[in-house]
C-alpha cells in the first residue's frame, strides 16, 4: 500500500524543495470539502503541492508565487502529456543545441563533469529559447530542476542527479561547495543526462491523465499585488497555503543554482530580497495582510470562503506565531473570523532539507489556522 501511494504521488516529488509542504495537509482539507466542488487557491504555492492535491481530487486550482523556481515546479503539477513527449524534447534540445554560455567558474568546473555540463547548458538554452510553453516543456523543465543537484550514487548507473555531492533541496554556496569537494577529493562523475531524466519522468504515474486546469493557472508574481489577482479568472472558495516562514530571508539564495537554469546569473544574487517584508513583525503582518485582503476581494461575495494556513516561524526569530498571524488578519481589513488554531508537526517531519553536506537547520514552529470570511 505504501509503495503504491508513493507511485501515485511521484509527480508531486518531481523536484525536491527546501520547505516541502506535506501533501497530507491539503489532502485532509480537500476531503472535508470534496462535495462542494471548490475552486482552490494557493497564493504562496511554492512547489505546487496544493495544486497537485486539487488535481488528484479533480478540482480547479490557481497558484501564485514570486519565485521562478517555484512557478516552474508548480506548473508541472498541472501538466498532462505522454511520458515520451518531454523525453523526446530533451533529446532534441541536447542533440540540436550547441550551448553558447557554459559557466567556467570553479564551482561549475567542480560541480559537473564537462560533458554533463554541456548537455545541461544545451537544455537550459533550448528551453529558454522555446517560442511557447507546453505541458511537455513544463515537465522537462521541472524534472531537470529536480535532477540538477543531489547526492552521489554508489553506482553511477543508478544516478538520480547530475552533480557532484550536494544537497537535493537547496544549492550550497559555491565557495563552501568547492572546499567540501576538494577536502574529500570528490570528482563530478560523467552522467548520462537523458538516462537520468528518463528514470525520473517514467515514474510520473498519471501524467497522461487530463488535468482539471492548464499550466497557465500558475502565476508568477507577488501575491500582494491587486493587479495580479485580476488574472485569477475564477473566484476561489478554498485557500490552502503556507506563507514564507517569518525570519526566513534566503529562499532566493538557497535556490540560486535552479534560478541559473531558468535564466538567472551563474552566481548568487544577494540583493534579491524576500517577497514579504521581514523588517519587523508589524511590517510582516502588514505585507501578509495585503495578501489576505486580495483574496477576500477576489472571492465571490455571495459564497463562503474558507482559508487554511500553515504558518511558521524559525526558532531564532523568537516571535509568537499565533499573535503575528492574527495581526496579519487585522491588517487585511477584511472580515475574517478565526475558526480554529492547532499546532502542526515540526518542519523536520517534512524533511525540509537534505543532510548530505551536514548543513544544520532547526525545525520551524508551525501552526495550522482555519479562517472563514464572514
Amino acid at each position: 500500500m505504501a509503495l503504491a501511494y508513493r507511485k501515485e504521488n511521484a509527480l508531486n516529488a518531481i523536484c525536491p524543495y527546501f520547505t516541502m509542504f506535506p501533501l497530507e495537509y491539503p489532502n485532509k482539507v480537500l476531503k472535508r470539502h470534496r462535495n462542494e466542488g471548490p475552486v482552490v487557491l494557493d497564493p504562496f504555492c511554492g512547489r505546487g503541492t496544493t495544486l497537485f492535491s486539487a488535481r488528484r481530487f479533480g478540482f480547479a486550482s490557481w497558484g501564485i508565487d514570486s519565485s521562478p523556481v517555484a512557478v516552474a515546479i508548480a506548473k508541472a503539477k498541472l501538466a498532462s502529456c505522454d511520458l515520451e513527449t518531454p523525453l523526446e524534447l530533451a533529446g532534441k534540445l541536447i542533440a540540436e543545441s550547441e550551448p553558447v554560455e557554459i559557466p567556467e567558474t570553479p564551482f561549475f568546473r567542480s560541480a559537473y563533469h564537462k560533458a554533463t555540463l554541456r548537455d545541461i547548458c544545451a537544455l537550459r538554452e533550448g528551453l529558454l529559447g522555446l517560442e511557447a510553453e507546453t505541458d511537455a516543456s513544463a515537465i522537462l523543465r521541472a524534472a531537470t530542476l529536480g535532477c540538477l543537484h543531489g547526492p552521489l550514487p554508489k553506482h553511477i548507473e543508478n544516478a538520480g542527479y547530475f552533480s557532484n555531492q550536494m544537497p537535493r533541496t537547496y544549492a550550497s554556496k559555491p565557495d563552501y561547495a568547492v572546499r567540501f569537494w576538494k577536502q574529500r577529493n570528490l570528482k563530478a562523475p560523467k552522467i548520462d543526462v537523458l538516462q537520468v531524466l528518463r528514470r525520473k519522468i517514467e515514474r510520473l504515474v498519471g501524467l497522461d491523465q487530463e488535468s482539471p486546469c492548464p499550466i497557465s493557472h500558475v502565476l508568477f508574481g507577488d501575491a500582494q499585488s491587486e493587479d495580479l489577482f485580476q488574472s485569477v479568472s475564477t473566484a476561489p472558495s478554498i485557500v490552502i497555503t503556507s506563507p514564507p516562514y517569518y525570519g526566513m530571508r534566503t529562499y532566493v539564495q538557497d535556490q540560486w543554482l535552479r534560478n541559473w537554469f531558468l535564466g538567472g546569473p551563474d552566481s548568487i544574487d544577494y540583493s534579491a530580497g524576500p517577497q514579504l517584508d521581514h523588517g519587523g513583525q508589524q511590517s510582516f503582518a502588514a505585507s501578509l495582510g495585503k495578501v489576505w485582503r486580495n483574496i477576500a476581494n477576489r472571492a465571490a461575495s455571495s459564497e463562503s470562503l474558507h482559508m487554511y494556513v500553515r504558518f511558521g516561524i524559525i526558532p531564532s526569530a523568537s516571535v509568537d506565531a499565533k499573535r503575528l498571524f492574527r495581526a496579519s488578519l487585522d491588517e487585511s481589513g477584511a472580515p475574517w473570523r478565526l475558526v480554529s488554531t492547532r499546532a502542526a508537526e515540526s518542519a523536520d517531519a517534512g524533511k525540509r532539507q537534505a543532510d548530505q553536506m551536514k548543513a544544520e537547520s532547526a525545525a520551524a514552529v508551525e501552526f495550522d489556522f482555519h479562517v472563514e470570511r464572514v
